[in-house]
């Protein structure tokens, strides 16, 4: 692990695709080890700026990670984009396409792309999207970009691991009571209404002009950053620089607020949670997934025999008194 360490320290690209692949595994020995490697890294991480960005799938969301992405090299930095490809219910499997529609940002020596498969996970992200955040850093990217599968208002995890959360929306795609809506839109910190171009601006300004309405309505997440609206057009290239503008202030009333620190905290609290959430449900499979209880207790709900609440306090009663054994 040591030398993995140092290799992912030393940019070693190579290194670090290995060590996500790791971490994504699910084999024991490979959460151990995995494990030891986060923890030698763990002081080199925090150094970078985490973006997340996320909209309903047509946004553009690729195009605008592409554009952004080529506009921060272009000032020196090294971006390291995370996309999530949702994983069929069916066969489990994911296309892993996000690299094909960032062809111009994935020749660039500067930047990092990673596409992971969704898999179970709700919320948008993949169950280790922050451990993959964390390698990154540790490899020394300046800006990293979490983009989400795309799926709507439920997509509020990533603001769970990043500094700035980005909403992207069409014009005339909502209106003032669409943007009051709880959920993701009370999460961003910046709103861009996209694909401001072949005639639409004006109607861009009408959308961006009636979510500035809406969000009046909601409680800002920081006291330091009021949330901002403005339109753009990644296929164009229009409105980027203003975009990591508004990114580059939201990150400076983060830290000169002295709320980055508390933040990023908090969002260690909640993941250390949702891991230990996410290991006990997978350790209970693990142990009764092939016996017959489980499949019982399913039968005894499904057919009505059973309140799932009784039939989880059952599980859970044989799982603990197991433990204690």
């Amino acid at each position: 692990m040591s030398d993995t360490a140092q290799a992912i320290l030393d940019g070693d690209r190579r290194a670090l695709a290995r060590a996500i692949t790791l971490i994504e595994s699910t084999r024991r020995d490979h959460r151990a080890a995995a494990g030891a490697l986060l923890e030698a890294l763990m002081p080199h991480t925090g150094g970078a700026i985490r973006v997340g960005i996320s909209g309903a799938p047509g946004v553009g969301k690729s195009t605008f990670i592409e554009a952004l992405g080529n506009y921060v090299i272009d000032l020196g930095l090294k971006p390291a984009v995370l996309t999530v490809d949702p994983s069929s219910a069916i066969s489990g499997g994911s296309i892993l396409g996000d690299k094909t529609r960032m062809e111009t940002l994935a020749r660039r020596s500067e930047a990092y792309i990673r596409p992971s498969p969704s898999g179970t996970t709700l919320g948008g992200v993949t169950r280790r999207s922050r451990e993959t955040l964390l390698l990154c850093e540790a490899a020394g990217f300046d800006v990293i970009l979490a983009e989400t599968v795309g799926v709507g208002q439920s997509e509020t995890r990533v603001a769970e691991m990043t500094d700035m959360f980005v909403l992207l929306l069409q014009p005339g795609a909502g209106d003032e009571l669409q943007g009051i809506k709880r959920g993701i839109m009370e999460l961003a910190d910046l709103v861009l209404i996209n694909q401001a171009d072949d005639g639409r601006e004006q109607l861009a300004n009408h959308s961006a002009a009636d979510y500035r309405r809406a969000l009046q309505l909601l409680r800002p997440r920081s006291t330091e950053w009021k949330t901002e609206v403005a339109t753009c057009s990644a296929r164009d290239k229009v409105g980027i620089n203003s975009a990591w503008d508004a990114v580059k202030r939201h990150q400076d009333a983060l830290v000169n607020g002295g709320e980055l620190d508390s933040l990023r905290a908090e969002q260690a609290r909640a993941w250390l949670w949702s891991e230990v959430q996410d290991s006990l449900v997978a350790d209970l499979r693990e142990k009764y997934g092939v016996s017959h209880l489980i499949a019982d207790l399913e039968e005894a709900v499904s057919e009505g025999r059973m309140p799932a609440t009784t039939a989880a306090d059952k599980l859970l009663e044989i799982y603990l008194e197991n433990k204690q054994q």
